[in-house]
């Protein structure tokens, strides 16, 4: 399992040729200028929930590759009410495929289209490829909800947001990882904007004190689970 990061909470997830990506809001993140989403595969998009700063390139992407958003019922909705390509989960639920399976699994936050439509109750995913399995928390605070993924699915890595203000911070990123007992961290959700600026090194440092590994991606750049 190959993940790139594109910023923000925007992740690419290659699984043996097969292209996931998820939450792309690019083309509005100044900090990803150098990304350019016409080059960018997916033939699937996963939507942890409506706010602008996780959909924004759904339509341009989804339209250009003919991929499948995989979403909530309420986004679901929306997007094939554009004609677009979907596949409708709830929390609990889980997509399959050949390559690989996601679960919609919960998150503790609000989740609205740039309308304000309703854009369902948000959530995260739990992606399993044979004997790989990554949590993506999406936008959430830290919730004892954390607790029933171990109890199916041994994690090899969580993706966390750790840029506090919308979601949690580095303290109760920790607590969420002790919570999946996963101890390998890639962050997401900071510094895009000036409410979720923190000192990078300082949060790695935290993780490293409690014999935890915390992972900044750069912009573009890849790690292998």
């Amino acid at each position: 399992m190959n993940i790139t990061f594109y910023g923000h909470a925007c992740f690419g997830i290659e699984i043996n040729g097969t292209h996931i990506l998820v939450d792309p809001f690019i083309s509005g993140n100044p900090l990803a200028s150098e990304i350019n989403i016409e080059e960018i595969k997916a033939d699937y998009i996963l939507v942890t929930h409506a706010h602008q700063d996780h959909i924004l390139d759904v339509d341009a992407i989804a339209q250009r590759t003919g991929a499948t958003i995989v979403s909530n019922y309420e986004i679901y909705m929306h997007y094939t009410a554009k004609e677009l390509k979907a596949h409708p989960l709830n929390h609990g639920g889980i997509f399959k495929t050949e390559k690989f399976s996601a679960k919609y699994v919960n998150a503790i936050h609000t989740s609205s289209f740039p309308d304000g439509s309703y854009g369902g109750q948000p959530g995260g995913f739990v992606i399993t490829a044979g004997d790989t399995s990554l949590y993506i928390a999406g936008d959430t605070a830290v919730t004892m909800d954390m607790k029933l993924i171990p109890m199916t699915t041994k994690l090899t890595a969580s993706i966390l947001p750790i840029g506090d203000n919308f979601t949690m911070g580095v303290a109760d990123a920790i607590i969420a990882s002790d919570l999946v007992e996963c101890n390998k961290v890639i962050g997401c959700h900071f510094n895009t904007f000036p409410p979720i600026e923190i000192d990078v090194e300082e949060a790695k440092q935290q993780f490293l004190a409690k014999n935890k590994e915390l992972n900044i991606l750069e912009i573009g750049t890849s790690i292998s689970i």
